[in-house]
């Protein structure tokens, strides 16, 4: 009887790598095809940062024909209520190795984790590319950007570009900053070693740099484990020569302007080798603002445009500070260094009387109520008619009366009715 049961367990073992077999040969065709992917795009998969609920974060995805031949993207599906995809005019289609850029924006309406996705349907090898992204919904940010996101604009092949972002600990308590993790071909990051503790209002300077490796657009972003801070960050390479950005005068000074009153200067913005186009501005100071530019504006090559710097002094002394502009120029930071003087007007109060006979001198008494108490203003007898107060303050109003003394050191009675002076 143990004959059979012998021979039963001998074809149960055999069963077995059989099935293995052919579960290992069904696999294999579609691990293949995923590696030879026509359509990409990249960053995949996005990650988003904490983002206060009511604010925005927005990164770019790069969608790139990698194969020998064209590819028409046809339509495009996204999930989740939170994201929203900025796509190109559909159909769109791309010419072997050709790349096009597409913004994927997050706009939290709830705290927590959110996920969701976007299918580009196309005639790709692989006809349905899915880009996953997630997000974090939060009440607050505990630690700032500033900017937000960094735009290197176009950077020749070999050489590379450094932008700076300041991270800021908004809360009241220490906040650590683990790690930084880099995503995006190209970009590299210097200035702070991680982990790192800011203290409550503490902030630390972290240098972003771009050296491409392609002319093609690279995408990607610094994210900061710890508060979950996402820096999105893109450049694009190019082999063509930019276009200079040069700005007239280097330097603006106002000179000399009272505090709370505006003072403009021109400046000229002027492309050489090629057209340049700005994207946006930045003042170190609020005292210091730019008029007169929409942006983004484009100067086609061997053209120029003016705007007018304005200068408001907030308290007196001297404000130094700079207008910051980016743009797709070889260097893709042009500063205009600005200076300029806050000035408080000073005021003073004449006063003139008739002479009167047998006086020595004349004293002179002011009050700021017209049946308040007056107090002597003058430190020795006045012997002439004349007298200057400068010691009033804007926007009050001040009232005078005078004595007369004669040699004998008599004072007579203030005289009235009292002089009112109304200062601007």
């Amino acid at each position: 009887m143990r004959l059979p049961q012998s021979i039963s367990q001998s074809l149960s073992i055999r069963v077995i790598p059989l099935i293995t077999l052919t579960l290992l040969a069904a696999m294999l065709p579609v691990y293949a095809g995923a590696a030879t992917r026509q359509l990409t795009c990249t960053p995949s998969p996005m990650r988003f940062g904490a983002v206060p609920i009511g604010q925005s974060e927005t990164q770019i995805v790069v969608l790139t024909n990698t194969g020998t031949t064209s590819v028409t993207v046809t339509a495009n599906n996204t999930t989740g209520s939170e994201f929203s995809v900025s796509n190109p005019t559909l159909p769109l289609t791309l010419s072997a190795g050709q790349s096009v850029s597409v913004n994927v924006t997050f706009s939290p309406t709830t705290t927590g984790w959110a996920l969701g996705s976007s299918t580009f349907t196309s005639t790709a090898s692989n006809p349905q590319l899915q880009l996953q992204f997630g997000g974090t919904g939060a009440k607050t940010a505990g630690v700032t950007a500033s900017p937000s996101s960094l735009s290197f604009g176009q950077i020749t092949v070999g050489s590379s570009s450094t932008l700076p972002v300041v991270l800021t600990n908004t809360r009241s308590f220490n906040v650590t900053l683990s790690a930084l993790q880099l995503s995006g071909a190209g970009f590299s990051v210097s200035g702070a070693a991680f982990p790192v503790t800011l203290s409550a209002g503490q902030s630390i300077t972290l240098n972003l740099t771009f050296t491409p490796l392609s002319a093609s657009t690279s995408s990607g972003s610094a994210f900061v484990t710890g508060p979950s801070l996402n820096v999105p960050l893109n450049g694009t390479g190019t082999v063509t020569t930019a276009g200079q950005l040069t700005i007239t005068p280097s330097s603006v000074n106002f000179g000399n302007v009272s505090v709370g009153t505006t003072e403009t200067q021109p400046i000229t913005m002027s492309a050489t080798g090629s057209s340049v186009t700005v994207s946006s501005d930045a003042s170190s100071s609020a005292q210091f603002v730019l008029n007169g530019a929409s942006l983004p504006f484009t100067i086609a090559a061997g053209q120029s445009l003016s705007f007018n710097v304005a200068f408001t002094p907030q308290n007196s002394g001297t404000v130094s500070g700079s207008l910051s502009f980016t743009s797709n120029a070889s260097t893709s930071q042009t500063v205009e260094s600005l200076t300029g003087d806050g000035t408080t007007q000073t005021y003073s109060v004449n006063l003139y009387w008739n002479a009167s006979t047998d006086v020595s001198g004349y004293n002179v008494y002011r009050s700021t109520a017209s049946n308040g108490t007056y107090a002597k203003i003058n430190t020795a007898l006045d012997p002439s008619t004349a007298y200057t107060d400068n010691g009033v303050a804007a926007g009050a109003t001040y009232y005078y009366e005078a004595t007369a003394v004669n040699s004998s050191g008599q004072e007579s009675a203030l005289s009235t009715p009292p002089v009112v002076a109304v200062i601007p």
